[in-house]
């Protein structure tokens, strides 16, 4: 299977298998799966709130501290919080 592009975790999660393949245990598919009905019924806070949450954890992967940060301010959103800057770039 082609695991690619955004809900390659998704799609991989889906069939039970890692991205290499390999069968992943039934044990950690069902604990995943319970968290996700729980999370699925917490209320959610806004849009752009997750957003901004989704733009941090994965702009971390890919911008260096400063272009992120600039980014958020940039686009109207406020700038990186030094507990994200600790998490993320430390």
């Amino acid at each position: 299977m082609d695991f690619s592009g955004p809900d390659a975790i998704d799609q991989a999660i889906d069939a039970g298998l890692d991205l290499d393949g390999t069968q992943i245990p039934i044990e950690m598919l069902e604990l995943y799966r319970e968290v996700m009905v729980i999370e699925g019924a917490r209320k959610r806070s806004g849009v752009r709130k997750s957003m901004r949450n989704r733009i941090v954890r994965s702009g971390a992967k890919h911008f260096d501290q400063e272009t992120l940060n600039r980014r958020l301010i940039e686009s109207g959103w406020k700038g990186l919080t030094q507990k994200e800057i600790t998490f993320f770039f430390d």
